[in-house]
């Protein structure tokens, strides 16, 4: 067991003018999950893609079972007990789950596709991963979180040695995560080899045996063991920063209601909701997915009728049948779903953030030129790290196609931001930019109604939280009041029970 499965040995690998990796070296043994953290462009995926034989190193090597490998190409990592759980889902969606479990290795029974065999080892990767998925449902029918759970089991049915997850939990719900949390250290008892990329820390303290920190593409830090190792010491470590300074909460005079839900009720709400918002307030909601924070905010922005209970926009009463007429009285929403609703991949850095005044002016003409100063305008604001303009947002990290959203939405003259989980999946280094930009927004008298499942982050940046469990509001806690241990007592079912039976 001290023999190492997987080393990095001097590993270096440079893009054009970029160095992504310089001489990083660390090791993984049998049966250890290795956590290996860094912000956005730390060389984490660098690393995963030459590992998975998409890249070649350009020095060093990658050592297997003590034998140096160089990978041709994917399949030559799965070869050799390599399994690759991307964050980005690498699903066809629209085959069933079974034909997406199984793709590439389907049974057969004499030459043609054995459909029985096929639905018997989806059913049972299935029951090993605690889904009740029908395995002949299209992919695209599924939830975020559910498509997440086949991408897991496609490398659990791969039966790989080594198998790195990176940032697995980031669409998961609270049930599906302590499920992959059980399935990695069952993977570790036999004897496997994890490699675990996440920027949650509370997964890392809790599932990680080891640590490696890498920093603008060096290796900055091993922790052999995670023992003495703190929130506070590690962001230090990626980010040459303190944690203090990664929320930086800076306080402000608030105005007026700009915004108020009174028995508010309509899909994904369990009871009439009421909630109300000032001007240059930053609202948070907290709860664990599920509790009906996005159904909340799609509801406010028209993209879904409410049943019941009604609006009150700048103190007049409003209705929103459409996104349309919520985005042209001032809302925006920044969606919890970044890549599949929220940008156009394959579309420009500019096109993307003027693509909502575009729809809004009425024009039958497009004024080119003032659209790309525009764009270039708002890029500079938001500090947008793209080669330039005219760049596919698609190739941008997660962070600067976040930063693109919100410029689209100033582009817009929106001053009610409705932000579903705009950091997830977002590095330290990036959300304080983040941070940063929100605080700005509601100095300039922006209204940011900001949702988050991360409770530092959400007790770090508002100014009041408005705790949701089951879909309805279970409490709303001012800044000055707001611990932990209240947060969890109002979003857990089985927590706030207990409490009631308490008191």
């Amino acid at each position: 067991m001290d023999q190492a499965l997987l080393s990095y040995a001097g590993v270096g690998k440079t893009f054009p003018g970029v160095i992504a990796l310089a001489d990083v070296s660390f090791s993984v043994r049998p049966g250890e999950i290795r956590a290996l953290m860094g912000e956005n462009g730390a060389g984490k995926s660098t690393l995963l893609k030459i590992l998975a034989g998409e890249y070649r190193p350009d020095s060093g090597a990658v050592i297997i079972d003590g034998q140096a490998r160089t990978f041709a190409s994917p399949r030559d990592s799965a070869a050799a007990g390599v399994a690759i759980i991307h964050q980005e889902l690498h699903l066809v969606p629209d085959l069933s789950v079974a034909e997406n479990l199984l793709l590439g290795d389907f049974p057969r029974r004499g030459g043609f596709l054995d459909h029985k065999a096929l639905r018997a080892r989806a059913v049972e990767i299935l029951a090993r991963l605690g889904e009740d998925i029908d395995p002949n449902s299209p992919v695209r029918a599924l939830s975020i979180g559910k498509r997440q759970m086949i991408e897991i089991g496609k490398a659990l049915l791969r039966d790989a040695r080594i198998i790195a997850f990176d940032e697995p939990t980031s669409s998961l719900s609270a049930r599906e995560t302590q499920t992959l949390m059980r399935i990695i250290r069952d993977l570790r008892a036999e004897g496997r080899a994890i490699l675990y990329v996440s920027h949650r820390m509370e997964e890392v303290f809790a599932l990680c045996d080891s640590l490696t920190v890498l920093r603008d593409g060096r290796h900055v830090v091993d922790y052999p063991a995670m023992d003495g190792v703190d929130q506070a010491r590690l962001i230090t470590a990626m980010a040459g920063r303190t944690i203090a300074d990664i929320y930086d909460y800076r306080a402000r005079p608030l105005g007026d209601e700009v915004l108020a839900a009174e028995g508010l009720l309509g899909p994904g709400l369990s009871r009439p909701l009421d909630v109300s918002v000032r001007r240059g307030e930053i609202l948070g909601f907290f709860g664990l997915i599920g509790a009906g924070r996005s159904e909340l905010f799609k509801l406010l922005y028209g993209a879904t009728a409410p049943t019941a209970g009604h609006l009150r926009l700048r103190g007049g009463p409003v209705v929103f049948d459409t996104p349309r007429q919520a985005i042209a009285a001032g809302l925006a929403l920044c969606p919890e779903d970044r890549k599949g609703e929220g940008i156009f991949p394959l579309a420009a850095v500019r096109e993307n953030i003027v693509v909502a005044p575009r729809n809004l002016d009425g024009h039958p003409f497009l004024d080119m030129a003032a659209e790309a100063r525009r764009a270039d305008e708002l890029i500079a604001l938001m500090r947008v790290k793209t080669p330039t303009a005219a760049t596919a947002i698609g190739t941008l990290s997660g962070g600067n196609q976040q930063k693109a959203v919100i410029a689209r939405w100033l582009a817009a003259d929106s001053d009610i931001l409705l932000m579903d989980e705009p950091t997830r999946g977002i590095d330290v280094g990036a959300r304080s930019e983040i941070y940063d930009h929100i605080y700005r927004l509601a100095e300039a008298g922006k209204t940011i109604l900001f949702a988050s499942s991360d409770m530092p982050e959400v007790m770090g940046v508002a100014d009041r939280i408005v705790v949701m469990r089951e879909g309805a509001i279970a409490g709303i806690v001012g800044r000055d009041e707001v611990t932990p241990d209240l947060l969890l007592r109002l979003a857990l079912p089985d927590a706030a029970q207990d409490a009631a039976g308490a008191d």
